[in-house]
């Protein structure tokens, strides 16, 4: 049976979006959902519970992305497991393809690839992605795509979540090239800032979480894969994508000095973006 974790933190605008895809589907007996509300001062746990019983909900005060995880292992026996952020969308054939992936054995963490919704988004945004999408990392989605699926034998590979802001990076790192994979014709559709003030601060959140990661797990760090730099110069022969390379290069500048500058202070935090979720929490999506 796969099994399904998905956290949650003040999601009641989106939260039916996403279990809308695929909850109501997907037979009983083929999968098992647990919905862990973390924090939430909102709907969400009365949102999500619409679609009990074909899923679980569980709350907790704490509002932790990892301490829910955690919750949802510990509520969770089924393999593979699968983590789905509660402001994604992810299909039924997408879920059934992640499992049957990893039931082929010869590698241990598989994630679709990021969809960018850019509905709604300034040129700004859309420069920073046009970018974005030539790049290595734009194709790595365990750490891209809001999804990520283990194995059994994956999931033994660390035992509970530490509290770490990118969770989905710190999985990525337990396995090597050879032992992940994202699928090229499995996608999940990703809802980027719409402001750039919004995505300045996503991408600050992204650094404080590696720069955390490489302090506290620094034997982690070879698997990271491949980086951006050459492919951003080789980018440079290319008139037209000058002035989106300058926002890509100036967003992340600006999000590295804010993530050195108050790493101490603020790695714990929740820091999210409001405007992907507030922006289109009236739309459908069927």
């Amino acid at each position: 049976m796969i099994s399904i974790v998905v956290p949650a933190h003040n999601e009641g605008s989106v939260i039916a979006r996403t279990l809308s895809q695929w909850v109501t589907a997907m037979a009983s007996e083929e999968v098992d959902v647990v919905v862990v509300c973390n924090g939430c001062m909102d709907d969400t746990a009365a949102v999500a519970r619409g679609f009990e019983p074909t899923l679980r909900v569980v709350e907790s005060e704490i509002a932790s992305k990892t301490h829910a995880l955690n919750l949802g292992d510990q509520m969770s026996s089924g393999f593979p497991r699968i983590y789905v952020d509660a402001d994604i969308l992810i299909s039924i054939d997408a879920i059934r393809a992640l499992a049957k992936r990893l039931a082929h054995g010869d590698v241990l963490a598989v994630a679709p690839t990021a969809d960018i919704n850019l509905t709604g988004c300034s040129w700004l945004i859309r420069k920073y992605y046009d970018v974005r999408s030539r790049l290595p990392s734009s194709r790595e989605g365990i750490g891209g795509s809001g999804v990520y699926a283990l194995s059994e034998a994956g999931r033994r590979r660390f035992g509970k979540f530490p509290d770490v802001t990118a969770d989905d990076i710190y999985v990525r790192l337990q396995f090597g090239m050879n032992e992940r994979k994202t699928l090229p014709d499995v996608t999940s559709t990703v809802f980027p800032p719409r402001t750039g003030l919004q995505l300045i601060a996503i991408r600050t959140r992204a650094y404080r979480g590696i720069f955390d990661l490489a302090r506290r797990f620094p034997d982690l760090q070879k698997n990271m894969g491949e980086a951006n730099d050459s492919r951003l110069l080789a980018l440079l022969s290319k008139p037209k994508l000058w002035l989106g390379l300058v926002i890509y290069c100036l967003v992340n500048i600006i999000a590295r000095y804010r993530a050195t500058r108050g790493l101490r202070s603020e790695v714990h935090l929740w820091h999210r973006d409001e405007t992907s979720r507030t922006a289109l929490s009236t739309d459908l999506f069927k």
